[in-house]
């Protein structure tokens, strides 16, 4: 199954993007690297999630925001072909949640799109946002715009939302992939990075509430 899972991670289709990467010498690149050495280290998520002394918030943000775009995009990808326009002709989480998709060029009203148009309009979104030296500025000194957090929180709440429709409609694709663990794994540390920043409002974390407490969340 793992195989099967990385070929289809490796076959780049709309649904997965290349990765952001970080500049190699730079501030965030250590931050970024900081902060893999010490998920990798089996640290509880909740002290991983947490600002590391002396450092910036809007960079500690910057670097979880293209690393959790570049993960969920990966998580999206591999399954992507079991959510097609047939399968899942709604952007939903379950009977109860339908989101719809707006933007400031082509769709200024919320519009109803199926779940794969939905993913595509979003990753194209974030990786504008991210790609955006205006708003995540690269070059050192260069500060962030003033409205940084608030684009974080739209990014990430609709971030949230693939883990939503994900868990709902195809828990059972990521259970035959064996890459349950995995996802889990991902979006437990999601979930504790955007309550330690209180970055999504709760009530958009209600599709997934009988999945945080059983985790101490």
């Amino acid at each position: 199954a793992m195989a099967l899972c990385l070929k289809q991670v490796f076959n780049k289709d709309k649904t997965f993007r290349p990765r952001k990467k970080f500049e190699p010498g730079t501030q965030r690149f250590e931050l970024y690297k900081k902060a893999q050495a010490s998920l990798k280290s089996g640290l509880d998520l909740k002290a991983v999630v947490q600002l590391p002394p002396g450092e910036s918030i809007n960079d500690w943000i910057a670097v979880h925001v293209v690393d959790f775009f570049n993960r969920i995009n990966l998580i999206y990808g591999t399954m992507s072909e079991y959510c097609t326009e047939r399968s899942c002709p709604i952007m939903s989480g379950g009977l109860k949640y339908e989101y719809r998709w707006q933007d400031d060029s082509k769709y200024k009203k919320p519009t109803k799109l199926s779940a794969p148009q939905y993913m595509c309009m979003l990753m194209d979104w974030i990786e504008m946002l991210i790609n955006n030296e205006d708003i995540f500025p690269t070059r050192i000194g260069v500060p962030f715009p003033k409205q940084f957090q608030q684009v974080c929180t739209k990014i990430l709440t609709r971030l949230f939302r693939v883990f939503v429709h994900v868990y709902i409609h195809h828990f059972d694709s990521i259970i035959n992939m064996g890459a349950e663990a995995h996802v889990n794994t991902c979006y437990k540390h999601f979930y504790y990075f955007i309550r330690e920043f209180s970055l999504i409002d709760h009530r958009e974390l209600e599709p997934l509430v009988r999945m945080a407490p059983g985790w101490g969340g």
